[in-house]
């Protein structure tokens, strides 16, 4: 049976993100925290493989005690077993301690569950945005790294292949890769779907599975938390609003509509920077 791990992320909700105006930080306390948008997809693909061929999945996220519901969440969907990564020694971590841990976490999931075929994980998150801790966690893993993909065309449980569409800047690719391989889901890639009521009654009385530091024997204290993490942000800000003058047209038709904008244009000097004059 094939064994996919699906990397999460808890992140504070986009819609309800404030900036503190002293500190220029993020305002997290009174913030709902959800599922990171695009690994929502990648969990989505993962149960849809488990439905189609049969798989385990395992869902990992690194992040506080309270993290426990995002898994809750997953596994109301279909997730077979959800691993919190907690821990104060993880604290601070940026994207390269991160993918430290997570490999990690993947290694003790293939020891726990066996093999590990395939691990999902959304393009980037909501939150640091950088798209860096699934292509790190595949170089540490030594697994081919399929990014940016919006389908998945096929894949061969027997000779342990799998093809996929990446979509790139200048048009779509279509790859052929040997398992295991680590995927970064697009919001192309499906619609996530929403629990079932026996999903839901799962959940409620599921408990996550938690590891510490004393879970990985071998861990590198050095590579974790803030001394593992060599990022240093300088300066954030958030920037100055710009007023803009506004203009409101109004016509009986619209060509009349069109000469007034055109005369308006001109009256600007947006014609000579574009090379009209």
């Amino acid at each position: 049976m094939l064994h996919i791990v699906a990397c999460i992320k808890q992140v504070p909700d986009s819609r309800e993100i404030r900036i503190d105006p002293k500190t220029n930080t993020l305002i997290r306390q009174g913030v709902p925290a959800i599922v990171n948008f695009y690994d929502l997809h990648g969990l989505e693909e993962a149960l849809r493989i488990k439905d189609e061929y049969g798989a385990r999945v395992t869902v990992v996220t690194m992040g506080p005690p309270s993290a426990d519901k995002a898994l809750k969440l997953c596994v109301s969907m279909g997730a077979d077993e959800g691993v919190l990564i907690s821990d104060r020694a993880f604290a601070g971590a940026d994207t390269l301690a991160t993918s430290y841990v997570v490999a990690l976490a993947v290694e003790k999931a293939a020891q726990e569950w066996g093999p590990v075929d395939i691990v999902f994980c959304g393009k980037q998150t909501l939150d640091g945005d950088t798209g860096q801790v699934g292509p790190g966690v595949a170089c540490r893993l030594d697994y081919d790294q399929l990014t940016y993909v919006e389908k998945v065309e096929h894949l061969d449980e027997a000779k342990k292949e799998i093809i996929v569409h990446r979509h790139l800047e200048d048009g779509v690719e279509r790859v052929k890769a040997k398992l295991p391989v680590l995927i970064t889901a697009l919001a192309e890639l499906n619609k996530p779907r929403r629990a079932g009521l026996p999903g839901v009654l799962k959940a409620g009385r599921y408990q996550p599975v938690v590891w510490t530091t004393n879970d990985f024997p071998d861990i590198d204290r050095s590579k974790i938390g803030l001394k593992g993490s060599p990022t240093i942000v300088g300066k954030t800000w958030v920037p100055e609003p710009k007023k803009v003058e506004t203009q409101m047209l109004t016509a009986e038709s619209t060509a009349v509509l069109a000469e007034q904008l055109i005369d308006s244009l001109y009256a600007t000097e947006l014609p000579a920077k574009l090379g009209w004059a």
